[in-house]
């Protein structure tokens, strides 16, 4: 009589399943149980893909703030470097004027030396029916330079000097190469022809304040070839390391960073010593980090 009394019991439980009763699972549990583990590793899947995102982009956004900083010191060092490779320039430019007027004031002191000094000793006084002696031309002042009508070479060399100082470029660049022309082998031939190449390098630099985009260009591969002579011509003149790391420069700027390197190597292997080779190197080392 037991049997009705358990249906009873199966049949009022209603919502009690089969495995609560007889603690066994049935398939449907099973398939249950299986998606909900699997929902949940798709949940991890997704919140573990979220988290390496999230991660990647932080690291993403630290590496580009470290790259822009990077970058803002390369240019201000760039800078930096520049304005001393200018007051660089200067300082020569200011040394080789000062070498003009010392060898200038050394030719005035030997032309006064070579002037005849006048004499001190009596002097025979004319009889009184002698007519009187005819006056002698008067003795050069001590000091006073020879009259001449040839231009020496300092003279022609200070001259263009001066214009290039006033900025008169295109004058300054004349009379360089007047005095090339007319003093090719004079010891401030190589000098001369540095600064026809620093001319047009400064012509190019005005451009570029005056917005003429068109003229930068020309003017920087005209530079390049100038400084190039100083070397070709005057390999032992002491703008030659000056000339090579203008050059590299201006090529640099022409957007030819393969051949501003082989210059700037160059210049390390052949003028070790020289004020240039330092900036140089920081030169080389910025290339090659690119």
């Amino acid at each position: 009589m037991w049997l009705p009394a358990v249906t009873l019991a199966f049949a009022l439980s209603g919502c009690t399943s089969v495995a609560d009763v007889t603690g066994t699972a049935t398939q449907s549990d099973l398939m249950q149980l299986r998606g909900e583990i699997a929902a949940a590793q798709q949940a991890a899947q997704r919140a573990r893909s979220d988290a390496e995102t999230t991660a990647l982009r932080a690291i993403d956004a630290r590496l580009r703030t470290q790259a822009t900083e990077s970058e803002r010191e390369l240019t201000a060092l760039n800078r930096r470097v520049d304005g001393l490779a200018t007051s660089l320039t200067e300082l020569s430019a200011r040394l080789d004027e000062l070498s003009a007027r010392t060898e200038a004031l050394g030719r005035q002191v030997r032309g006064g030396a070579a002037s005849p000094a006048p004499r001190t000793g009596a002097t025979a006084t004319p009889t009184p029916t002698s007519p009187p002696a005819a006056s002698a031309t008067p003795p050069a002042a001590p000091g006073a330079r020879p009259a001449t009508n040839a231009l020496q070479p300092q003279d022609i060399y200070q001259a263009a000097y001066i214009d290039f100082s006033k900025g008169s470029y295109a004058l300054a660049m004349a009379g360089f190469r007047e005095f090339l022309r007319r003093f090719p082998d004079h010891p401030l031939a190589g000098n001369a022809q540095y600064w026809i190449g620093e001319g047009y390098y400064s012509q190019a630099r005005a451009a570029v304040n005056a917005g003429q985009a068109d003229k930068v260009a020309p003017e920087l591969e005209q530079a390049v070839q100038e400084f190039r002579k100083v070397l070709a011509n005057y390999p032992r003149s002491e703008k030659a390391p000056t000339a090579l790391y203008k050059e590299a420069l201006a090529l640099l700027e022409l957007k030819q960073p393969a051949v501003a390197q082989q210059r700037l190597e160059y210049l390390v292997a052949n003028f070790p010593q020289a004020e240039e080779t330092p900036l140089a190197k920081e030169r080389l080392a910025t290339l090659k980090t690119r």
